[in-house]
């Protein structure tokens, strides 16, 4: 797989050619001295349970992982925080306003996105929601799922991140309590 700092042949400063790797994370500009560090971006993710324990899964409708399970989320976008970051994304997806979010925990992440594998921290939020039943797919879900917190079997998930995200909820590796 390709490193993402690969395609970036070019200083964005300057616009020198002469933009070669200084490590692992950074590309440095050896005419003008400009370094590009590649840090990981940051993507949230919510876990809404309903009055029955039930978790809101979504089914997504695009790749990567295309048809598969998911929780609702996404990136974050410039200029705003995690918190409203995650709001923002399970409106979007679902329909639902969030009225309480709860840090987790993090997960790190590669995210397959045209072709590279980009560097994600994925942040793990606990959501309640002002009312369950207005749960509707949109934007990138294909279909808004309730299910059983015993019937979810984390294989049915497509990214790593959230498959590994569920197996510490679920087998308590965390003492999370609503």
């Amino acid at each position: 797989m390709v490193h993402p700092l690969d395609k970036f042949l070019y200083c964005p400063v300057c616009g020198s050619r002469d933009f070669v790797p200084r490590s692992v994370k950074s590309k440095q500009c050896k005419d003008c001295g400009f370094e590009y560090f590649m840090n990981p971006s940051s993507a949230n993710v919510a876990i809404i349970l309903n009055d029955r324990r039930e978790m809101l899964v979504v089914r997504r409708k695009n790749d990567p992982a295309m048809g598969t399970l998911d929780l609702p989320g996404g990136f974050a976008d410039i200029g705003e925080n995690a918190e409203d970051g995650v709001i923002r994304e399970v409106k979007e997806e679902t329909g639902l306003d969030v009225t309480s979010v709860k840090y987790l925990f993090s997960h790190e992440n590669l995210y397959l996105y045209s072709g590279l594998q980009i560097p994600t921290l994925d942040l793990f939020f606990l959501c309640e929601v002002k009312d369950y039943s207005t749960a509707h797919a949109s934007d990138d879900a294909e279909a808004c799922i309730w299910m059983a917190l015993d019937s979810i079997k984390v294989e049915d998930f497509g990214l790593d991140s959230i498959r590994e995200g569920l197996n510490m909820y679920l087998n308590g590796f965390l003492k999370i309590s609503k």
